[in-house]
């Protein structure tokens, strides 16, 4: 296990084309980290760097306190898992996942020890007799992951959109693994992906990227709560938040022509001099009853069907916003009235997050 520090690193694949802008990023030792976001944001690219496969065009990689910038992927001790399961599909469950403590010349008893744990952890003991080649792509994912566990010289595990080939039955099944897995080892984890599920789902910490920065890193449940920017609240959620732009009134700010209760002080500050936008998710966002205090109109322009819950598109005074309402809740027609939860509201400035309500 390892802490992997990247120290002013930055790559270019094309001059003066930054694929991953020069950063200084931390992955403490045991702990589990998704790299979050849409094609080309830079995050394999990120993970390439850690493992060796690229050498950054500036910076340096450390592992502990050694440098490893100039170390071949080889040397540098860790297990990569990939989109595309890399097993010896003539082999047996067991020779698979025996294969890199046979390299390194590990005693016959010892091996078995190992591989029967790492196989009891994965959920692979019942298999592991069987050959590689009649297994299903989960299962061979599985022993993927499992080359990487049954060491006990690495340093961390990358991996690389792992469930990507994985039917979509079988991949919430196999997130539970892989974080039980984890549980266990506490291996250092970097976990690469464009699925905000499977990031939210496995990671202790996400960082969220967008054209080759981290825009934010942060625990699940705050990336929800409180992103950074739009891009965050976009990116996060399903659907996304909703940003709502406000209007300067004389005693606070307002939604069209209805004030918005409970601002804060620095939000208020912020709104002499530049516009404000409203961000609350669709989940926080309930129609209530027209007495109720802070009640806002809003006409209901549709619904979507999504199985356990509807996705209700709504209209406040010519803003749009999204309400994500559970299936047995009644749904009002036409006119009908919603409140915004004070605790669940964040305020925005020039796109960057200016305080919670």
């Amino acid at each position: 296990m390892a802490r992997i520090h990247l120290s002013r690193i930055g790559h270019a694949y094309t001059e003066g084309a930054y694929a991953l802008a020069p950063s200084d990023i931390t992955f403490d030792d045991g702990g589990t980290y998704a790299l979050l976001g849409p094609s080309g944001c830079g995050k394999t690219t990120m993970l390439n760097i850690i493992s060796g496969l690229v050498k950054a065009s500036e910076g340096s990689v450390w592992f502990d306190d050694a440098d490893v910038t100039g170390i071949s992927t080889a040397n540098r001790n860790i297990a990569q898992v990939f989109q595309f399961p890399v097993i010896y599909q003539s082999k047996t469950v067991f020779e698979n996942l025996a294969f890199p403590l046979r390299c390194r010349n590990w005693g016959r008893e010892r091996i078995r020890a190992r591989v029967v744990q790492v196989a009891d952890i994965l959920g692979l003991t019942a298999r592991l007799g069987r050959s590689a080649r009649s297994l299903t792509a989960d299962e061979k994912q599985l022993i993927s992951l499992g080359r990487g566990l049954v060491r006990d010289d690495v340093a961390a595990i990358l991996m690389d959109e792992p469930l990507t080939v994985i039917d979509p039955q079988m991949k919430f099944e196999l997130r539970r693994k892989i974080k039980q897995a984890n549980e266990q080892t506490r291996l250092t984890v970097i976990y690469v992906t464009h699925d905000q599920n499977e990031a939210m789902s496995i990671a202790d910490e996400v960082l969220v990227m967008e054209q080759g920065r981290v825009v934010q890193r942060d625990t699940p449940s705050r990336l929800f709560e409180s992103p950074v920017n739009t891009y965050v609240g976009n990116f996060i959620g399903s659907p996304g938040m909703n940003f709502i732009p406000l209007r300067r009134h004389e005693t606070g700010l307002a939604i069209g022509r209805h004030l918005l209760p409970a601002v804060p002080v620095e939000v208020l500050a912020c709104a002499s001099d530049q516009a404000v936008t409203l961000g609350v998710r669709p989940e926080h966002i309930c129609f209530c009853r027209q007495e109720q205090p802070g009640a806002l109109p809003v006409s209901v322009l549709a619904k979507h069907d999504h199985g356990r819950i509807f996705i209700v598109d709504i209209d406040i005074d010519g803003s749009p916003a999204k309400v994500k309402v559970a299936r047995e809740q009644g749904i009002p027609p036409g006119r009908a009235w919603v409140a915004l939860p004070a605790d669940r509201l964040r305020f925005y400035a020039a796109d960057r997050l200016i305080a919670s309500a």
